[in-house]
């Protein structure tokens, strides 16, 4: 992986993560969760996306 489709990958993760939060935001607003709910799955997505980057910078070539 080069830091080119590492940064890429990370774009699109933090969209991901973006719609992720608004939609749960929605579905709090609305009544369909509640806030401990929402609390427990957006530190699940932040450790998600935590180690998804660790798995990413490590698979990037030095050098390039």
């Amino acid at each position: 992986m080069t830091q080119k489709q590492r940064l890429i990958y990370s774009i699109l993760i933090s969209l991901v993560v973006l719609g992720t939060m608004f939609g749960l935001s929605y579905l709090q607003n609305t009544g369909a969760i509640s806030e401990k709910t929402f609390q427990y799955i957006a530190i699940a997505v932040a450790v998600i996306v935590v180690v998804i980057n660790g798995i990413m910078r490590r698979k990037v070539k030095p050098g390039r």
